[in-house]
C-alpha cells in the first residue's frame, strides 16, 4: 500500500512527466522510463495510470482547470499545472477516496520545489469537489472530444460517418493483445494454459494466433513468454505478416523492422521458407528486433541504414516480398500513446507523406517481377494512406493493387478505401491500422 508520503512523491513524478510531454514535447515513454526508477515497483501501475489518463484528457482537464484558477499559472509553475491535471484526473476517473487524492496532490507541490503553491492546489482541488466542475460539459470541442482542433477536423473530413467513434476509442484504454507462437501450440490452447494460470483471455477468429487479455498483465506473468511461446503484439498487426506470405517464399524485406514483432511474425509462420531482412535506421531500437528474435529463437539478418537510401545497403539481388510499414502519424494508436495528441502538428502529415512516398519509391525496384509488397501504418489519415498509394499506382505501371483478403472473418473488420483497407481504432478492441498489397507485374 502506498503511504502518505510515497505516494505525494509518485504524483509529483507523474506531474514533472507530464509537464515534459505538455511543455516540452517529449516521448511520453520515454519519460516514464526515467521516472519509474525512482517508483516502488508495485506503484508504477499507479503512475502509469496518472500520466496516461492526464494527457488522454489533457483538454478537458485544462479548461476545468482554466475555470478555476483566475488567472493562469506562470510557465516556471508547469508542472504544477500538470499536477493540478493529475490531481483532477483522480477526482473524476479513478477510485482513488477524494481525500487521500486531494491530500497527497497537495504534498507533492512540495516535492516540485513549489511549497508555497500548495494553498492554491488546495484550494483549487477542493473548488473542483464542492462545485462539480468536472461533472460540467465543456464548451470547447477540443475539450468535449479531448483531440486537437486539427486533428478533428482531418478525422471528420477523413471519415466523415466515423469520426465521433473514432475519436471515442482514441480515448478509450487500450487493450493487451497476445500472439501465440504456432511452434508452440494453438491460441485455443494459449487460452487454456492462461486459465490454468488464473488469467482470462479469448481468440480472435480474424486473427488464428491473436489472444485477448480480460486485464493487462506483466508479460513475467504469463505462461512460456520467456521461452517464446508468446508475444506482446495488437491483434491488427497480426494480420500483416499471413498478408504478405500468402504463397510466397525466397527472399523477403522487413523496412522499418523495430521493434520486431512483424519480423517475428513472419519468421513464426514461414520458417526456412524465407530468407529474411530486417533494417532500421535506429541501432538502438534495431536491438529490440535482436532481443526479440532471440527469446523466440528465431534468426534474419539486421542491419542499420535508411531503407529509403538502397544504394547505401542493398546487395544488388530482388526480393519477393517486402513489409514496407513506414514511419506515420500513429494516428491509429492514440489510445496506446495519448502524447501523440500533444505531439503531432497538422504540419507533420505533410511531411510524413512525402517520406511515405520517397520510401515506397526507393523500395519497389528492389521487388522482383511477380512479388509482392505489403505497405502498412498505424495511421487512419487518408493524406497517409491511400492517396500515398493511389499516387503511386498512377505513377507506376507495373505495380497493381491485389485486393483480395485473406479470409471472410478478415473482411469484418475491415472497411475498403479507394485502395487498400482500413481497420479502425476500436474495432473489436484493435489498434488502427491501413493496409495495401501491391504486386510488380513484368
Amino acid at each position: 500500500m502506498t503511504d502518505s508520503r510515497s505516494g505525494a512523491r509518485l504524483r509529483a513524478s507523474a506531474a514533472q512527466v507530464v509537464d515534459a510531454v505538455v511543455s516540452s514535447g517529449r516521448s511520453l515513454d520515454r519519460e516514464l522510463i526515467k521516472a519509474e526508477p525512482a517508483v516502488a515497483q508495485e506503484d508504477r501501475g499507479l503512475l502509469r495510470l496518472l500520466c496516461f489518463g492526464a494527457l488522454r484528457h489533457h483538454w478537458r482537464l485544462q479548461a476545468a482547470i482554466d475555470s478555476l484558477l483566475t488567472r493562469p499559472l506562470r510557465a516556471r509553475d508547469s508542472a504544477v499545472n500538470a499536477l493540478l491535471a493529475i490531481g483532477l484526473y483522480q477526482l473524476g476517473n479513478t477510485r482513488i477516496p477524494d481525500h487521500a487524492a486531494v491530500s497527497q496532490t497537495v504534498d507533492a507541490v512540495r516535492f516540485l520545489r513549489r511549497p508555497k503553491l500548495a494553498p492554491l492546489v488546495n484550494a483549487v482541488l477542493r473548488r473542483a469537489l464542492r462545485d462539480r466542475i468536472l461533472a460540467t460539459e465543456p464548451s470547447k470541442e477540443e475539450a468535449v472530444f479531448d483531440h486537437p482542433a486539427w486533428l478533428i477536423d482531418q478525422l471528420r473530413a477523413d471519415w466523415p460517418d466515423d469520426w465521433a467513434s473514432i475519436l471515442a476509442a482514441n480515448n478509450g484504454r487500450a487493450p493487451m493483445w497476445l500472439r501465440a507462437n504456432p511452434a508452440h501450440g494453438t491460441a485455443a490452447a494459449y487460452v487454456a494454459r492462461l486459465a490454468a494460470a488464473g488469467i482470462a483471455g479469448e481468440c480472435l477468429d480474424a486473427a488464428p494466433q491473436a489472444v485477448r487479455l480480460a486485464e493487462p498483465q506483466a508479460v513475467e506473468s504469463l505462461p512460456g513468454f520467456s521461452a517464446g511461446h508468446v508475444s506482446v503484439q495488437d491483434a491488427a498487426a497480426q494480420l500483416a505478416a499471413p498478408w504478405l506470405l500468402q504463397g510466397l517464399s525466397g527472399r523477403v524485406l522487413d523496412a522499418c523492422a523495430a521493434p520486431g514483432g512483424k519480423s517475428a511474425h513472419l519468421l513464426e509462420l514461414a520458417g526456412d521458407r524465407i530468407d529474411l531482412t530486417c533494417t532500421d535506421n535506429d541501432e538502438a531500437r534495431l536491438g529490440s528486433v535482436a532481443a526479440n528474435l532471440e527469446r523466440l529463437s528465431l534468426d534474419a539478418t539486421l542491419m542499420s541504414c535508411d531503407a529509403s537510401n538502397p544504394e547505401e545497403w542493398w546487395d544488388g539481388e530482388l526480393y519477393d516480398g517486402i513489409l514496407l510499414d513506414v514511419p506515420c502519424s500513429a494516428s491509429g494508436v492514440i489510445r496506446r500513446h495519448p502524447d501523440i495528441k500533444l505531439l503531432r502538428r497538422r504540419d507533420d502529415i505533410r511531411a510524413l507523406g512525402q517520406t511515405q512516398r520517397a520510401m515506397l519509391d526507393a523500395l519497389w525496384p528492389l521487388l522482383a517481377p511477380g512479388g509482392r509488397l505489403l505497405y502498412v501504418t498505424c495511421s487512419v489519415l487518408a493524406a497517409e494512406n491511400d492517396h500515398i498509394v493511389g499516387g503511386f499506382l498512377d505513377a507506376n505501371d507495373d505495380a497493381r493493387e491485389n485486393d483480395m483478403l485473406q479470409n471472410n472473418n478478415i473482411r469484418d473488420l475491415m472497411r475498403i478505401k479507394a485502395c487498400g483497407f482500413q481497420v479502425l481504432p476500436g474495432v473489436q478492441d484493435l489498434d488502427g491500422f491501413y493496409f495495401a498489397c501491391l504486386e510488380r507485374v513484368s
